[in-house]
């Protein structure tokens, strides 16, 4: 590593919520275990500040990203750190997402603070969530579950369900074992049922694409993990085909085997009616491609009208 490099402090941007800074903090250990300094400096977004409306009400492009994205451009920081499902699924062109992360286990799960709680089919209690996929899977698999807005870091959200606003609370389990909530977990939603969002359970690494070729080199290979790129790939593009960002009830998981990438993916309607998924395999050198062909598979199916509704529905 050239000597400049090794001298130059990378600054870190993040949200300031503790699973944010638990994901800068653990991207810093990296980034200091390849001989490499590290600032981290706190960024607030448009999510962390509008928690009185729903996602698809303030809109989702960018709404955890955005303000990030602007350091990056005025070089404030090197590098900025997301969750990869909060990743808008087009990327400005001036940016590029340079990294992902070892990936966690990517399911769902439920949290309460009652020991007993069942999550059975016919269940008739109050979940919260934010996420558009969740409430539409729920609706599908439960229906007689009733859902509540849930917005707010992890702590947040734990005080509302510990004065009774919801019965339970519905997470990634990426983000409630990184915290240390994992003993609240009452419930395991298999992925292949409750398919997560594309990104689930991974960390993301941007940065503006004229950051000094030795330093982006020198971040990646510090940061990346080969097997998680070549899964977020597929599910980004099959994301960025289906033209949905967080508030759009689609799902993907890929999968690498061997050489092969799978990815299996799809949408729901917002009333849990119509589930539309497929499941397509490829070389792992066609990732992108295989999420494009996917995501166009399950338009044809019907996924275009599903989109075309929801958005009647918000306009």
């Amino acid at each position: 590593m050239e000597e400049n490099i090794k001298d130059k402090t990378i600054r870190i941007g993040t949200r300031g919520s503790k699973l944010a800074l638990w994901q800068a903090e653990h991207t810093a250990e990296k980034l200091q275990a390849a001989g490499l300094k590290t600032e981290l400096v706190i960024i607030s977004t448009k999510g962390d500040q509008v928690l009185d409306k729903s996602l698809d009400k303030i809109g989702s492009k960018g709404v955890f990203t955005e303000e990030l994205e602007v350091s990056l451009r005025d070089g404030s920081i090197e590098i900025a750190v997301h969750s990869a499902k909060d990743v808008q699924s087009s990327i400005p062109a001036d940016l590029e997402l340079l990294a992902f992360m070892e990936r966690e286990q990517v399911h769902d799960v439920i949290l309460s603070f009652d020991p007993n709680f069942k999550l059975e089919r016919d269940s008739k209690v109050v979940i919260g969530t934010s996420s558009t996929r969740r409430r539409a899977l729920l609706k599908k698999y439960y229906p007689n579950v009733t859902t509540a807005e849930s917005r707010g870091n992890l702590q947040t959200r734990l005080k509302k369900l510990e004065d009774k606003q919801f019965d339970a609370l519905m997470l990634a389990y990426a983000g409630v074992y990184r915290m240390g909530y994992d003993n609240l977990i009452v419930h395991d939603f298999p992925s292949e049922e409750f398919v997560p969002a594309a990104g689930q359970g991974s960390v993301a690494i941007e940065c503006a694409k004229d950051l000094e070729p030795e330093l982006k080199q020198s971040i990646k290979e510090a940061l990346n993990h080969t097997e998680t790129y070549t899964c977020l790939l597929a599910e980004r593009a099959f994301l960025r085909t289906m033209e949905g960002g967080c508030s759009i009830p689609s799902f993907a998981l890929a999968h690498l085997e061997d050489g092969t990438v799978s990815i299996h993916g799809g949408i729901v309607s917002l009333d849990g009616k119509t589930l539309l998924q497929e499941t397509m395999t490829a070389p792992a050198a066609e990732a992108d491609a295989l999420g494009i062909k996917l995501a166009k598979t399950i338009l044809a199916q019907g996924g275009d009208q599903i989109l075309k509704s929801i958005k009647e529905q918000r306009a």
